[in-house]
């Protein structure tokens, strides 16, 4: 097809300051974000100081305010912040740099200090509180009454104001704005750090009695990775799969299946020790980051006239408290703990059948390998011989196919008509399918880049749907990242069953940006969706790779095309739920663990992070924490993302993905006609309608009731026999 243009884009001196239309990344140089980003601070700043005259003086007056006049204005100015400072932000995460992390440093506290200047500005205050308050006493069909849309975005934006310091004046407003600013470079020094702790361990394996049990692919992997680090073996030659040397890293294309395969415990260990003490000394020591991100954050809750800054933070969730969040964790705990001990049990007996020695001495580094071997027992299912039939580009198809049938939209690949960042990026077109129009794109980039590219898997904003001031419109492009095993040679990317998921799990985040409905931009796709909602799409997704139909579809051998075995498949579907009580334990540990932190402590606490992180353990784990365990170093989702005092999301979202997946099995996974019309409503309300009603009345639309945890129950497998 013609290539498309997602959002028109006026010419510009720099890329940087174009503000609209899709990034040219490859122009966007370190050099480029500390010059330009000062030239968009003071031309921001010109354009919010008129907005604010004109809003005093319209305030003096009795006449009404409108919504374009207050709201328009100021949703320009915050999305050509955030388009700029986006990219650069994006590039940080996967093509970073030291050149660029000094660049984003040295221009983030100024950032900082203009956001707060907008949230805090009275006019802007005062105006929005003008709009509601006409809205209230609005008749019925007056100008002045604003719609449902309308009044959620105004609501967050005087909720969101109040939280940033609007009403502090003086030496107060000084200090939150000084701890803005910290916090946010805080934040990115311990998002750095942890990059470079992952990437700065490696342990090179030299002896083919050190690669003992690994498979054929990792292997490749390892010597894939000594060749990139420049590694020869003993002779000279080239490190090979089958005769070295190998690299093992950090990473979670090396780490992980080494725990799980490798038949050397010290190596387990080692690797093992390695991870969990990440950026915990040293030059790296994310340590006392911590305890200043976590004082910093209690201060700014005080301020702001809040005991603590979780009770803060559940203000804009849609749990009703801390109180409410703890109790939902306690019943999972509860339900989670006995059947993780049985589960651990299990493992123990499993290694004395093997005549090892941990079979009375069970270690963390020990689980992965033993679980694994159990589940070979128990299933008959090797997940390491799976990976043939999961290449990248067959699991994309089943995935589109998926999309294109339950949402009635089409999945087209655009390479080469959008700028990307890496070689390795894909880009996609979504249609819909009825009527051929264009709805959205996306990016794609799949594969791990240690060094460049930081942990973990994410949706992102590139373009979101809006209105240029033409009335024109702004089609939503989605960035989706993940850091699977990446080709090597002729072979493609051959996914583990868990990257299936996490591919999966990251394009319903893209669905709801990009197929919603919703023109304004405040609410449109996840914005304005409270965040323990948010992950209501991308775990519904997940169930789908559990659904034969979906499975027959993309599970098919790299090499010679034929499907998954039928046999394979129902060992698949079987052991979906294994290991379902260390699973949910884990993710009680970290959210508990989160809530505390921010609930509880501070430095006259008389213990450390660490230490209360341990007394968490007591009852969340099976194995408790080693000595040298500091996994809150590496915690990027509360120290260096948008989850502090809200990592339960994904618990809480689980419970309402699980009753909306439950409409399907409801109908039959397979009555083909039921699926298509409960998709369509699915997209109707969740995908499309956003952050335009709150998350009970979206679930309502769809479900066509309140949501219940009947189906979370069911699908936990936490109930055994």
């Amino acid at each position: 097809m013609p290539p498309v243009t997602v959002a028109s884009a006026p010419a510009a001196a720099s890329p940087l300051l174009r503000g609209s239309g899709l990034p040219d990344f490859e122009a966007i140089t370190p050099e480029m974000v500390s010059r330009d980003i000062p030239l968009l601070l003071e031309q921001l700043d010109r354009r919010l100081a008129d907005h604010e005259v004109r809003l005093k003086g319209a305030l003096e007056s009795d006449a009404a305010l409108g919504w374009d006049e207050v709201m328009e204005p100021l949703e320009r100015i915050g999305e050509h912040l955030r388009w700029s400072w986006g990219v650069v932000g994006h590039l940080m995460g996967v093509r970073n740099s030291p050149e660029l992390r000094e660049a984003h440093r040295s221009q983030q506290a100024d950032v900082v200090q203009f956001s707060n200047r907008m949230a805090q500005s009275r006019a802007l205050y005062d105006a929005i509180c003008r709009l509601d308050s006409q809205d209230r006493s609005a008749s019925e069909g007056s100008p002045q009454q604003l719609d449902a849309t309308q009044r959620r975005i105004l609501a967050a934006e005087r909720r969101d104001m109040e939280q940033r310091g609007v009403g502090l004046d003086g030496a107060e407003r000084e200090a939150f704005n000084s701890a803005s600013q910290e916090l946010a470079a805080l934040s990115t020094r311990f998002s750095n750090n942890v990059l470079d702790a992952t990437d700065g361990w490696s342990l090179t394996l030299r002896r083919r009695e050190e690669v003992d049990g690994l498979p054929d692919s990792l292997l490749a992997l390892l010597a894939d990775a000594a060749q990139r680090a420049g590694e020869r073996a003993e002779d000279g030659s080239d490190p090979s799969a089958e005769h070295g040397p190998w690299r093992l890293g950090l990473d979670m294309p090396r780490y992980v299946p080494f725990l799980t395969y490798s038949r050397r415990r010290d190596l387990r260990e080692a690797a093992y020790r390695a991870y969990v003490s990440r950026a915990s000394s040293g030059e790296q020591d994310n340590s006392p980051l911590i305890e200043q991100i976590l004082s910093l954050r209690g201060q700014q809750a005080r301020r702001l006239g809040t005991a603590n800054w979780a009770d803060l933070s559940l203000t804009s969730k849609m749990a009703g408290g801390v109180n409410e969040v703890e109790g939902l964790l306690e019943d999972l705990r509860r339900a989670a703990h006995p059947v993780a001990l049985e589960e651990l049990d299990d493992l123990r007996a499993c290694a004395g059948r093997h005549g090892a020695d941990e079979a009375g001495d069970l270690q963390p580094w020990d689980v992965a390998f033993w679980a694994e071997a159990l589940r070979r027992e128990r299933f008959d299912l090797d997940r390491e011989a799976l990976r043939p039939w999961f290449p990248l580009p067959r699991v994309l198809d089943g995935l589109f196919a998926l999309s294109e049938r339950l949402f009635s939209i089409r999945l087209v690949a655009a390479d080469g008509q959008a700028p990307v960042w890496h070689p390795d990026v894909r880009f996609f077109h979504v249609l819909d399918r009825a009527s051929g129009e264009r709805l959205a794109a996306f990016y794609l980039d799949p594969y791990s880049r240690p060094g460049q590219k930081r942990g973990g898997a994410w949706m992102d904003d590139c373009l979101g749907r809006s209105l240029t001031p033409a009335g024109e419109p702004v089609l939503p492009v989605a960035y989706l990242i993940c850091n699977q095993t990446p080709p090597l040679g002729d072979t493609p990317s051959l996914m583990t069953f868990e990257e299936v998921e996490t591919l999966f799990h990251e394009f319903g985040h893209g669905l709801q940006h990009m197929l919603t409905t919703v023109e304004r931009p405040q609410a449109a796709g996840i914005n304005n969706v409270e965040w323990d909602a948010v992950e209501l799409p991308s775990q519904f997704m997940e169930n789908w790779c559990y659904d034969r139909p979906t499975l027959s579809g993309m599970a098919r051998h790299w090499q010679t095309g034929a499907p998954l075995a039928e046999a394979d498949m129902d060992k698949l579907l079987a052991a979906r739920t294994f290991m379902a009580g260390n699973a949910t334990l884990r993710q009680v540990h970290f959210a508990l663990t989160d809530l505390r932190l921010h609930r509880q402590w501070s430095p006259d606490l008389g213990i450390s992070p660490d230490e209360l992180r341990r007394r968490v353990a007591e009852t969340t784990t099976v194995l408790g924490p080693i000595p040298e365990d500091r996994f809150l170093c590496s915690f990027g989702h509360i120290f260096a993302g948008g989850y502090s005092a809200g990592y339960y999301a994904y618990k809480w979202a689980e419970v309402l993905s699980a009753d909306a997946f439950a409409a399907f099995e409801e109908v039959g996974l397979e009555n083909e006609e039921e699926l298509q019309q409960i998709g369509r409503r699915f997209r109707d309300t969740v995908l499309s309608l956003g952050g335009s009603r709150s998350p009970s009345e979206v679930f309502c639309r769809f479900r066509g009731r309140e949501p219940r945890a009947d189906a979370l129950i069911r699908h936990s497998g936490l109930v055994r026999s």
